[in-house]
């Protein structure tokens, strides 16, 4: 892994929750966490390259890409990402983690793009793309990831099994992303006086209007909303209990409703949470405060 003279920092790439985009909303969700000198993009819904980039992060200038779970607004864009970089340069490796299955939708991305990645082979020179991304299973508990240890939490997000929280503990800095989740007891703990928690987080007042203009005329998206994410009073709870010095909403659902404003979210989460927050919006830079050694 490269080593680059970079700010800790976290950016919030891709804030909106859910796969659709429409004029005027925000991307799905992608992240950008930057300590110790490592880059990592944890998950890579639509518009992850661009994210990057607007971040002023070059795509082969990446450590590691890290996949939360296989919805698609969080791995959509891995390949096009990894094609991109490779494009712009990349020649090594980057480690990729994701659950059990990713590998697959690398192979076959592989198999739909074979006519131009052969074209690139022979009439660019380029090094093979298949052996630049370095995929390994996602699974949880702790494993280094170059100056950093990252841990994985299994959170609670049906019908995935395979779906996961994920902190970053650097050498003065701790970073905890929920993933996807419904509320979960184990996150206080996991989160446990984090410089940085980012939290998903659903307004439930807007659920209504939400599965009547995108449902299916039944049931069934609102009962996956309610079981499967995080009611954004709930995830202020979690914060206080966890005595994090920050916190940050992003996977905003709903987020393109304009009877629901930044005003709703602050007033929700000041039910439970009295500290720092930031409601997430596309490219909003996070700074980790500096060591005080």
């Amino acid at each position: 892994m490269t080593q680059h003279n970079i700010q800790n920092r976290v950016v919030l790439l891709g804030t909106k929750g859910g796969p659709a985009i429409r004029p005027g909303t925000g991307m799905p969700t992608s992240t950008l966490v930057q300590m110790d000198g490592l880059t990592v993009l944890v998950d890579a819904g639509l518009g992850a390259a661009r994210g990057v980039c607007d971040a002023g992060v070059a795509l082969e200038a990446l450590d590691a890409i890290i996949i939360t779970h296989l919805h698609s607004d969080h791995y959509l864009e891995l390949g096009p990402l990894l094609h991109t970089a490779w494009t712009a340069g990349l020649k090594r490796p980057i480690k990729v983690i994701g659950p059990e299955g990713l590998a697959d939708y690398w192979r076959h991305f592989l198999a739909a793009m074979q006519f131009d990645v052969d074209l690139r082979l022979r009439d660019e020179g380029r090094p093979d793309l298949a052996a630049l991304a370095d995929i390994s299973v996602l699974e949880e508990g702790a494993q280094p990831l170059g100056p950093l240890t990252l841990h994985a939490l299994r959170n609670e997000h049906p019908p995935i099994h395979d779906s996961y929280a994920l902190r970053f503990d650097g050498a003065d800095h701790r970073v905890v992303l929920s993933g996807d989740t419904a509320p979960i007891e184990a996150m206080v703990p996991f989160a446990q006086g984090a410089d940085l928690l980012v939290h998903e987080a659903m307004l439930s007042a807007g659920i209504d209007a939400l599965c009547a203009r995108v449902g299916n005329g039944d049931d069934r998206l609102r009962h996956h909303l309610e079981r499967s994410h995080a009611p954004a009073d709930q995830v202020g709870a979690i914060a206080t209990q966890a005595a994090v010095k920050h916190l940050a909403l992003n996977h905003l659902v709903p987020v393109d409703d304009p009877n629901f404003t930044e005003a709703h979210w602050v007033a929700e989460v000041r039910r439970t949470w009295d500290g720092p927050l930031h409601v997430g919006h596309d490219g909003l830079e996070i700074l980790l405060p500096a060591s005080d050694t």
